[in-house]
């Protein structure tokens, strides 16, 4: 009789602290909305002055002062706020997290820089929020569209507070893939995925189609060469709505260095990962 009454009251402690959890994680995803649209906001204000741009690995890896001062927008405010919590950011924190353990924000200030600097367009702030490993929120805000797509776990996702469906049964021959045209000459079997699929799109934001695809705009989103920062926002999201995402190899995704990306349409992914591996020879 002890056992039984102990065994009851672990469980109803535990709902206690999954209750209480909840609630802090509902705040936070508040937090983290309020604060990107303010960043948005900093973000077209700055667009409307002279800002700096440079070069990191490459001549098409840019970045911009804007970018660093979003990045420190959300270092203060996390901070602040939730002294507990780290950063790992595009722009620099992210040198100094080597593990996930506790609560991680991790930011990419604007995702899609070269469109920010030449198009002033198809930009996004993205953010996933992410507990013990786990993606808790998924934020991705396309500033100039003002559309916000957002998501808490098990609690679905949103686009501007307007809940998403979850994502419906689709054929790779119905379905709209996005990636960079330049990945046909790293692999030729994405040549097998256009002639099967009904098109393909290239927005130059990762972040932005993986939460197209969370919205059925897209059916698949791949590429080859992604940071943590340009996925997180994005993975938190389609895992609120059925959505697969895995490395090219169909491997799980590993948030603490570049990887591959496959992020789709369940069925999508399915036939997708059935056509890269038919042999034709």
């Amino acid at each position: 009789m002890v056992y039984v009454r102990k065994h009851t009251e672990d469980i109803f402690e535990e709902m206690r602290r999954m209750a209480g959890n909840e609630r802090d994680f509902q705040m936070i995803k508040e937090k983290a909305e309020e604060w990107t649209r303010e960043a948005g906001g900093y973000i077209k204000e700055q667009m409307k002055l002279t800002f700096k741009v440079n070069t990191k690995s490459h001549q098409h890896d840019l970045v911009t002062d804007v970018d660093k001062g979003v990045e420190a927008f959300f270092q203060e405010k996390i901070d602040k706020e939730f002294p507990g919590h780290r950063l790992m950011g595009e722009e620099g924190s992210f040198e100094n997290v080597k593990d996930l353990s506790g609560t991680v924000w991790i930011l990419d200030p604007i995702d899609g820089t070269v469109n920010f600097v030449h198009q002033e367009s198809y930009f996004a702030i993205s953010a996933g929020v992410f507990h013990n490993g786990e993606p808790v929120i998924g934020i991705v805000y396309d500033v100039m569209h003002d559309e916000l797509f957002s998501s808490l776990k098990g609690k679905g996702a949103e686009l501007n507070n307007r809940r998403l469906s979850p994502l419906s049964e689709n054929s790779l021959n119905e379905a709209i893939i996005s990636f960079n045209t330049g990945w046909l000459l790293k692999d030729r079997r994405l040549e097998r995925i256009v002639k099967r699929s009904r098109g393909t799109r290239s927005y130059g934001a990762a972040a932005l189609e993986i939460a197209y695809v969370a919205a059925g705009r897209l059916d698949a989103y791949i590429s080859f060469n992604l940071a943590p920062w340009d996925i997180a926002g994005g993975y938190a999201l389609l895992q609120e709505v059925g959505g697969k995402a895995t490395n090219y190899d169909g491997k799980t995704l590993n948030f603490l260095e570049k990887t591959t990306l496959i992020a789709a349409n369940p069925w999508v992914y399915d036939e997708i990962i059935e056509v890269l591996n038919t042999n034709t020879n």
